[in-house]
């Protein structure tokens, strides 16, 4: 039936135009922005997942900025460590050498040693980074804190977050500890028993040139040779020497400790970009769109509205040939 009032062929065909340009915007967006789903509205569960994976992603970005200033803080107090067990080695070798001088001789070489005791304070004290120093430290009272180096940015399967980290005993590193009331000392201004080189909270002063007491005790910061025009005896170098070692062996842990915690942080860092890289890849698989599948898809369409234009210029011009019935 042909009627004026109603054209079916063309509101089928402005129908199918219509929904052949709205599948058109659809893929000309995410062509321009490189994503399949990049609001809500595309796909409420996927651009939920990416935005949450996303900002982990801004958090663990700035763990690794975090890590890298640990490593920095450790690499800082290590070098330190390193360069006053080189120092103390030199020490030791003063003692070995004043063993059996005389007093003239014990008097210049206490000047050595003095020297390089003020050389192992510099090294402590200019162990600084960002304002942290674990080498040097000043405690009121009980122990010192630990550094802690943010390792890591977790969310788990309920989506509480919670923050990892690196922790630097400094307790047990520390060199010097100037504070009031520190539960002990560093490792080379504690008083050291010169029997054993271990370290106790009792401190007890030796009379220099006289036999070694029972109890007395040495700190490698403080220890002297000769002072007040006297010399120490053979038997109290010797008592020198059994700190020294025991000092240069806590030292040594020390380093050690140091070590592990930079190796810790350098696996942390190269953990975390590897995350980082994995939790990009699969937001893009979510949420990214696929080039050369729009591409193909546009080229399609664009087809399809020129088809659809034309269709709907047909069905218009379908009530124009109404007219001719009525002409004589």
């Amino acid at each position: 039936m042909a009627s004026i009032m109603t054209n079916s062929a063309a509101l089928t065909a402005l129908q199918s135009l219509n929904n052949t340009q709205n599948q058109l915007q659809t893929t000309q967006t995410r062509i321009s922005t490189g994503y399949r789903v990049s609001q809500a509205s595309d796909n409420a569960a996927y651009w939920s997942i990416a935005t949450t994976m996303r900002s982990d992603n801004q958090a663990m970005s700035t763990v690794s900025d975090a890590l890298g200033l640990g490593a920095s803080k450790v690499d800082t107090a290590y070098t330190g460590m390193d360069s006053a067990i080189t120092t103390i080695n030199q020490i030791q070798q003063k003692l070995t050498a004043s063993y059996g001088q005389t007093d003239a001789s014990k008097e210049k070489t206490q000047v050595e040693i003095k020297a390089l005791q003020d050389q192992l304070k510099a090294y402590a004290d200019g162990a600084t980074f960002s304002g942290t120093n674990m080498l040097s430290v000043s405690t009121a009272s009980g122990t010192a804190a630990d550094v802690k180096i943010v390792s890591a940015f977790n969310r788990s399967a309920t989506g509480a977050v919670s923050i990892s980290t690196i922790d630097v005993n400094v307790e047990s590193i520390k060199l010097y500890d100037s504070g009031a009331a520190p539960t002990s000392k560093g490792i080379l201004d504690a008083a050291r028993l010169g029997t054993t080189g271990a370290t106790t909270a009792t401190a007890q002063n030796p009379t220099l040139g006289a036999a070694p007491a029972a109890g007395d005790t040495y700190s490698v910061a403080s220890m002297a040779i000769f002072s007040g025009g006297t010399a120490a005896s053979d038997a109290q170098i010797q008592q020198m020497m059994n700190v020294v070692d025991a000092a240069l062996k806590d030292m040594t842990n020390a380093a050690t400790k140091l070590g592990a915690a930079k190796s810790s942080i350098d696996l942390q860092k190269t953990f975390t970009s590897s995350l980082m890289d994995s939790i990009d890849r699969g937001v893009g698989q979510l949420v990214d769109a696929d080039m050369n599948k729009e591409s193909t898809r546009l080229q399609a369409l664009q087809v399809q509205q020129q088809l659809g234009v034309q269709a709907l210029s047909i069905a218009n011009g379908s009530s124009q040939s109404i007219l001719s019935l009525f002409r004589g």
